[in-house]
């Protein structure tokens, strides 16, 4: 799940900030020192995630196209420039073109908004801009809700109280709502310093950018994994009293399956199933990647001696062409199959179905499903 981040250097945002010492800081360093914070996180726990970083004021600038290299990203953090006023739906288009020319609108992303708070003036101004929704046609719709699925966290180098004491908070609100609800707004609790600034990003990375890893078990046979991008949780839109379902971080191989047999079939998502090495004491020392990303660390040479469960069963289920049938939580099933990138290159992938006794209609009840020699 890509992410865009969309940075704001308008002139609010270099407004001084009163902090205790002799250093004068602005609004625009304590967002660049969360967005460091942000990038060292990702760059230690999600390796995988492909960021790009732009910056806008009346206009937008893709300063950093999507990559993996967060020592890029966080040089760039240092040459932004100050601009002229904030204009929110100009930064928003920018992200729109951005994410669907690498992307595509088939691919989910994660827009992180970094603001001060003020809206802009006159036309461009985000107050404008809602004003005039219902005036607009196809050629200059609002950019919200995107063509393509995402969230969209906004990042506010303000506190509540500052918020509240205009309109600012009401008009941010409202692009979460456009967005299909999808997203959050995150404020500084207190006075605005560095050490509020680090609280506010973890909360960000405790709900957006925290691996998710699992357990995954055939009979006697186990290993610790990630799953990777997190799974989101699934609401069942037919359920009377719908409630969110997430998948167990126990992940229990039920059967094996050609993959003639299960053909091409519908999935909610689809995820990166990478094995995490443990030393004998039980500390993990490091998570394998995708071949084309090379770790050249002695921790994980050592855990590439290291007999693997999940490597195992990557390798079997390529060389005999068949797909694995996980269970998720109750009543809710995927599946595990390799995934080649090229000649030389796969990945253990997992699929997840639509919870529910039979997500296969040509299988039938995927509970029923058993060996056929069992009923010869």
């Amino acid at each position: 799940m890509p992410t865009v981040v969309v940075m704001d250097v308008s002139l609010s945002m270099t407004r001084p900030v009163p902090v205790e010492g002799t250093e004068e800081f602005q609004r625009k360093h304590l967002a660049a020192h969360g967005l460091t914070m942000l990038f060292e996180h990702m760059a230690t726990n999600y390796k995988l995630e492909f960021t790009a970083l732009v910056v806008f004021s009346s206009l937008w600038e893709l300063m950093v196209p999507f990559t993996r290299d967060y020592n890029t990203l966080q040089e760039a953090l240092s040459n932004m420039e100050d601009h002229d006023k904030t204009c929110l739906e100009t930064a928003l288009q920018g992200v729109s073109s951005v994410v669907q020319q690498e992307w595509g609108a088939s691919i989910p992303s994660q827009i992180v908004l970094v603001t001060d708070g003020c809206l802009g003036i006159g036309r461009g101004s985000l107050q404008h801009s809602l004003s005039t929704l219902n005036q607009r046609n196809d050629s200059n719709r609002f950019p919200l809700p995107f063509p393509f699925v995402s969230k969209l966290y906004i990042m506010c180098m303000a506190n509540l109280e500052e918020l509240q004491s205009s309109d600012s908070l009401d008009c941010l609100e409202r692009l979460i709502d456009l967005n299909n609800g999808e997203g959050q707004i995150f404020t500084i609790d207190g006075p605005l310093c560095l050490k509020n600034v680090q609280s506010m990003f973890g909360k960000l990375i405790d709900v957006a950018y925290t691996p998710f890893h699992a357990v995954l078990k055939c009979g006697n046979l186990s290993s610790d994994v990630q799953v990777f991008p997190r799974p989101e949780s699934v609401i069942l839109d037919e359920e009377t009293d719908p409630m969110p379902k997430s998948i167990n971080t126990d992940l229990e191989v039920v059967g094996f399956i050609d993959i003639a047999d299960i053909s091409s079939p519908p999935v909610l998502s689809r995820h990166l199933v990478l094995p995490i090495a443990l030393n004998k004491e039980g500390d993990e020392v490091g998570t394998s990647l995708t071949d084309d990303i090379e770790d050249e660390n002695s921790a994980n040479q050592i855990a590439g001696k290291i007999p693997n469960f999940c490597v195992l069963l990557h390798g079997s289920l390529k060389v005999e062409g068949m797909v694995a049938l996980v269970q998720l939580g109750p009543d809710w099933h995927g599946m595990l199959y390799s995934q080649a990138d090229s000649k030389k290159k796969s990945n253990l992938m997992m699929s997840l179905f639509e919870p529910g006794s039979e997500p296969l209609p040509w299988l039938g009840k995927t509970l029923h499903l058993g060996p056929i020699s069992g009923i010869l």
